[in-house]
């Protein structure tokens, strides 16, 4: 048939051809960083119901039981207990909930300063341009660690006040960079017909501008999750964190380092946690940063 028509029918590619070059279309893709994330992300908004014990409750008679494959572990204890009785898994699954909700409410005001200040600074320019991009100079001069300290003691510790705090040490990032996109796209030629056709400068930039630079404003999100965190984990490890006796990773790590010797989990598996999410999300950031610019995927 296939001579008779002057056609010839390819042969169909065996199943295992075809999971070998889906396979192969996979490799770049940062699978283990995406399995640590959505572990930390299922944990903090599951903890009530993957937690095997109350974080916050202790047995005085178990204390610093060792890991479950350690001699004397116990499987009701998979990552042990600490130096009150208290389950280290439990604990480390609740402090991802606390991570996780600075996180995202850090991220979500310091975004929305951030964001508005650069388009603001790149759009109009001038004396608006200057002022506030001083105070960000001003900003990134400051020790973030030394005036969430100073501004911990003035006003208090709490949640609201931490989360303020680091919004006000990330927005300056999102503002600079964001300006730097504005100042290019401002001399689109798409934003001048717009301005030539009477759109008022609100619309511009939430309608003309803000569209160009949600892949750079992507970007920046996920690289900065994990500074987030990082600093978070730095204040409760000084005590100037979540108030206790609620679990905080940073918090967790404080409480071990006396009893590195004895009971070395207490602070190890909180320390792992950070680690693993954090360099998951900037390897995962830095995926995205490629997939997302334009220029980084001609060079695949």
């Amino acid at each position: 048939m296939a001579e008779a028509t002057g056609r010839l029918t390819a042969a169909p590619i065996p199943v295992p051809v075809r999971i070998a070059r889906r396979a192969w279309r996979l490799r770049r893709l940062p699978l283990i960083p995406i399995f640590v994330l959505i572990i930390f992300v299922i944990s903090g908004l599951g903890a009530n119901w993957i937690a095997p014990h109350n974080p916050e409750r202790g047995d005085i008679r178990a204390r610093n039981v060792p890991p479950a494959w350690m001699e004397g572990g116990s499987t009701k204890y998979l990552l042990g207990s600490d130096h009150l009785g208290r389950d280290v898994l439990s604990r480390v699954i609740f402090g991802a909930r606390i991570s996780l909700a600075v996180v995202v409410v850090t991220l979500a005001l310091g975004g929305i300063v951030g964001v508005s200040a650069g388009l603001v600074a790149g759009f109009y320019g001038g004396w608006r341009d200057e002022v506030i991009m001083r105070i960000v100079d001003i900003k990134l001069a400051i020790p973030t660690i030394l005036l969430a300290l100073v501004l911990i003691l003035a006003l208090g510790q709490s949640f609201l006040i931490i989360v303020v705090i680091l919004a006000i040490a990330v927005w300056p990032r999102f503002a600079r960079n964001i300006r730097g996109e504005v100042l290019q796209l401002k001399t689109m030629d798409y934003v001048a017909l717009a301005k030539v056709a009477g759109a008022s400068t609100p619309r511009i930039l939430i309608m003309h501008i803000l569209p160009g630079v949600v892949n750079t404003l992507i970007i920046l999100a996920t690289l900065e999750v994990g500074i987030v965190i990082l600093l978070e984990s730095t204040l409760s490890f000084l005590g100037a964190g979540v108030p206790p006796p609620t679990p905080a990773w940073g918090s967790m790590v404080a409480d071990g380092r006396d009893r590195l010797a004895v009971a070395w989990w207490i602070s190890t598996m909180p320390g792992l946690a950070i680690m693993a999410v954090v360099l998951s999300m900037n390897l995962f950031g830095d995926w995205l940063r490629d997939k997302l610019d334009p220029r980084l995927r001609q060079l695949e």
